[in-house]
């Protein structure tokens, strides 16, 4: 039977649902967005195929780094230590989907909090105009977005080890990144892939390709912000390049807020359709 809580949820990810069928861009971003789409066009269909295929090396590579690294592993167990104050049971990842769905939303809070303010203060820094943190800053975003997908994940008893799990991770991050008008594309796919099961298989049979002409938009907006802090960099206010600095972390976190929540949405949409999918209490 499905809970209060639990319908509250459901209400609010339909009218978010309904958010993302508007297209509230400025000129400046659908300028933007017909341009990069004309010059991808352009290019040669084997140029784009390696282009992408890079791409999703790069994710893949980085998304095995992140998942092995002795942070990553600390993070997961601060998740099972944080879990077992709500719940006594828990000894592993998937046991906290014996917990409400208030209680999973506080878990994933902790890390999408923490890693908002990550973002904020990688951004700042990002923002004095020094070269080596600019150099670093779009890996830097990559690395702070994708970790936070995967323990958002966690936080809902998900264990990213697997090859669906590690697939579906890499599918929402590319999902979030998308413009806004256009993440309903991705949501529908994700969505689509919870309803006919393919969530419960520990291998991954859909589409392994994710790179896309948004990805490219992605980092051109990057640099495009990078570009503007150069610009604003000798602004000086007290001794403190403060504008660009005030730039580099409110975009940096309102690219972390996008991601977070939309990972967020997707993990509470999933982990509530299996549990009363499977008690029979589910009714789209």
């Amino acid at each position: 039977m499905m809970s209060g809580s639990e319908k509250l949820l459901l209400a609010e990810i339909e009218k978010w649902e309904q958010e993302l069928q508007k297209d509230i861009r400025t000129d400046v971003e659908r300028t933007l967005h017909k341009w990069i789409n004309k010059k991808m066009n352009e290019l040669p269909v084997s140029v784009k195929r390696i282009l992408f295929s890079k791409f999703d090396k790069c994710f893949f590579h980085l998304h095995s780094i992140i998942q092995g690294s002795y942070g990553q592993q600390e993070a997961r167990n601060q998740i099972l230590l944080t879990a077992k104050t709500l719940g006594e049971d828990i000894y592993q990842l998937k046991d906290l989907q014996s917990l409400s769905i208030d209680q999973l939303h506080y878990l994933a809070n902790l890390q999408t909090s923490k890693h908002r303010i990550y973002s904020l203060i990688q951004g700042g820094m990002t923002g004095t105009g020094g070269i080596l943190l600019s150099g670093v800053d779009i890996p830097a975003q990559i690395l702070i977005n994708l970790r936070a997908v995967q323990l958002i994940a966690m936080s809902y008893g998900y264990e990213i080890n697997t090859p669906y799990e590690m697939m579906t991770s890499l599918k929402v991050f590319h999902a979030s990144l998308m413009p806004k008008h256009l993440q309903s594309v991705g949501w529908s796919e994700l969505k689509n892939e919870i309803h006919i099961g393919a969530a419960q298989a520990y291998f991954y049979e859909g589409e392994e390709n994710l790179a896309n002409n948004y990805d490219v938009e992605f980092l051109l907006k990057q640099i495009v912000k990078l570009s503007v802090i150069a610009l604003l960099k000798e602004k000086i206010i007290s001794g403190v390049p403060l504008i660009s600095m005030m730039i580099g972390a409110g975009m940096n976190y309102r690219l972390t807020r996008q991601v977070t929540n939309f990972s967020n949405i997707y993990y509470q949409y999933r982990i509530i359709f299996e549990k009363n999918s499977h008690a029979g209490g589910y009714d789209e």
